[in-house]
């Protein structure tokens, strides 16, 4: 095991919960969350604060490369990653996104049903891992994607003021929330612990390409989207969850712009940032830039995060088909190392979408590069907890 995980364990491991042979209780702290997700935010913060941070991937346990999961025989939930075929483990992290639960089906936008990722979560969460839940919701105004249409622009601009108090939408979406909620109450064990989870709504919103996004509502509407939704989970009971901001990087490493939109300390709990390679060709020049510009956001980022005493994190990246071989420790893994982050989320691999995946599975070319990112001593994948964190 990497010798700095004695550093993370020591701080997580008087965090520990009672044995699982028991019926464990789950008590809420003075925030009124479970404590359980308190000590979620503690680990969060504490990994920033050793130098060492947890790799997740999204959607990582259900589907890859060439392979699905087989959703109606239960002894599959948790066994096979495009993560773990490489280097033997599985993300420390994983992430799912609620997008169509808002229209009541069963499955979302991405074709897993929720059962799964209820299933996914628990499970993850019973091995010691930590789980993180997206939202690509609907447009409720014009039924459309959570991506803005040129046909339906003139629509979007009045999406957010229409869910909002008073607004036409205002009941409908309210039962959409409702729907997260119940979902979010249902992250249950049978020991009768519920799953902390970190959700991250109203994502990338310094971008336009999202109906909640800059240019389609004001300052003031996106808060109060974000303060509606917060206070109509809290509402319905929701005691496991801790909720994340993470902006693109438009603010260029401006503070304001960053926090322009900031619904308030009251609302976040982790501060983030979404940062994607975009390099064709395997341009190396790319790459650098994508290098560069990482560095100059995470550290703002993390510069307010100590100010406001938030944990920070590196909440979606990626280089989409990891076209250079070394791009994990020569491009990532030098940024990330030069900053006080939790956790770095890359996104998914497509079983569906040719060319469309940001993890390593086996033989592709930024495999072994993977598994030296995987050695450091600085990456946290599960067996580095080792059952400690949260473990119920």
């Amino acid at each position: 095991m990497k010798h700095l995980l004695t550093i993370a364990a020591a701080a997580i491991l008087v965090m520990s919960c009672s044995s699982q042979s028991q019926k464990a209780d789950d008590p809420l702290a003075d925030s009124g969350r479970t404590q359980r997700t308190e000590n979620l935010l503690a680990n969060l913060k504490a990994w920033g604060d050793s130098s060492v941070y947890l790799f997740g991937q999204h959607d990582a346990t259900v589907y890859g490369i060439g392979w699905e999961a087989d959703y109606a025989n239960d002894s599959t939930i948790h066994q096979r990653s495009d993560v773990k075929s490489v280097c033997g483990d599985h993300p420390a992290l994983l992430s799912f996104d609620l997008g169509h639960l808002e229209l009541g089906d069963s499955l979302n936008l991405d074709g897993v049903p929720f059962q799964r990722i209820r299933q996914e979560a628990i499970a993850h969460f019973g091995r010691g891992g930590m789980v993180t839940l997206s939202w690509h919701l609907n447009n409720p105004l014009s039924g459309g994607t959570s991506w803005v249409a040129d046909s339906l622009r003139d629509v979007e601009t009045r999406t957010v003021a229409s869910v909002l108090e008073g607004g036409e939408k205002h009941e409908l979406f309210l039962t959409w929330v409702d729907r997260v909620a119940q979902f979010l109450n249902s992250l249950e064990t049978p020991y009768g612990v519920r799953v902390p989870v970190l959700f991250r709504p109203w994502h990338e919103h310094t971008g336009s390409w999202f109906w909640w996004g800059q240019d389609h509502c004001t300052a003031d509407q996106y808060k109060a989207l974000w303060h509606m939704t917060v206070d109509r989970l809290r509402q319905q009971g929701v005691t496991n969850a801790l909720y994340a901001y993470s902006p693109g990087t438009e603010s260029d490493g401006d503070e304001a712009k960053y926090l322009e939109r900031y619904p308030g300390d009251d609302y976040i709990d982790l501060l983030g940032l979404d940062c994607y390679c975009w390099a064709p060709d395997a341009d190396t020049t790319q790459v650098a830039r994508y290098a560069d510009t990482l560095d100059k956001n995470l550290q703002m980022v993390c510069a307010i995060a100590r100010q406001h005493h938030k944990a920070a994190a590196l909440t979606e990246t990626g280089y989409e088909c990891l076209k250079t071989a070394d791009w994990w420790t020569h491009a990532l893994a030098p940024v990330l190392e030069r900053h006080p982050i939790s956790y770095v989320l890359v996104w998914r691999n497509a079983h569906n979408r040719p060319n469309h995946f940001f993890a390593p599975y086996p033989g592709q070319l930024s495999a072994s590069d993977f598994v030296r990112f995987y050695n450091d001593p600085r990456t946290l994948f599960l067996a580095d907890l080792n059952g400690l964190y949260l473990k119920h």
